[in-house]
């Protein structure tokens, strides 16, 4: 069954369709989430409360983007919730190691790896969802929109400070080498 079948399978009360979608797209949630707070129980907690506010408010859910791209939206408003009542919060620097090794990451030794990291996670959540949807995910300008509730250029702008800040984080940490150290 195609996701806009299983969609209105779900939003008729069908259980099966509904354990479906979320079964297809639960890696994709979890990934985008993982890699957003750089804390794998965390992000449990967050993917966790996503489903449940995904499943609480199926009948909302208008099938003109995907799936995976609601529920991403609604992980991005979790996290925010989340950011706002625990402005103390601490992220456990080792905690995700062990759960993000991909093939992706085999390649980066670990130091470079837990520095690209880092700047990723120093970056404020509205650029660090961009980059990560734009670069991990490969949506387009007009998809992270939809998702950020944000113009096209806001998307751009953040976008173009988070790159710009990564490779500064990343000269500074000795990962990259400087334009100034090349010449």
């Amino acid at each position: 069954m195609d996701e806009k079948r299983l969609i209105e399978e779900a939003k008729k009360g069908n259980k099966e369709a509904l354990h479906t979608l979320i079964e297809n797209n639960l890696n994709i949630l979890s990934g985008f989430v993982t890699k957003m707070t750089q804390d794998y129980h965390f992000a449990q907690d967050v993917v966790q409360e996503t489903l449940l506010r995904a499943i609480m408010n199926i009948d909302k859910f208008s099938p003109d983007a995907k799936f995976s791209t609601w529920l991403i939206k609604i992980s991005i408003n979790v996290y925010k919730d989340f950011l706002r009542k625990n402005k103390r919060y601490t992220y456990l620097d080792d905690s995700y190691k062990d759960y993000v090794q991909d093939v992706e990451h085999a390649a980066i030794s670990n130091s470079e790896y837990k520095n690209i990291c880092s700047a990723i996670l120093s970056l404020d959540y509205k650029f660090r969802a961009v980059f990560i949807l734009k670069h991990f995910y490969g949506y387009k300008y007009k998809e992270i929109a939809k998702i950020l509730n944000c113009p096209v250029g806001t998307v751009r702008s953040r976008l173009h400070f988070a790159i710009k800040f990564l490779i500064k984080e990343l000269e500074k940490k000795g990962v990259l080498e400087s334009e100034s150290k090349k010449e």
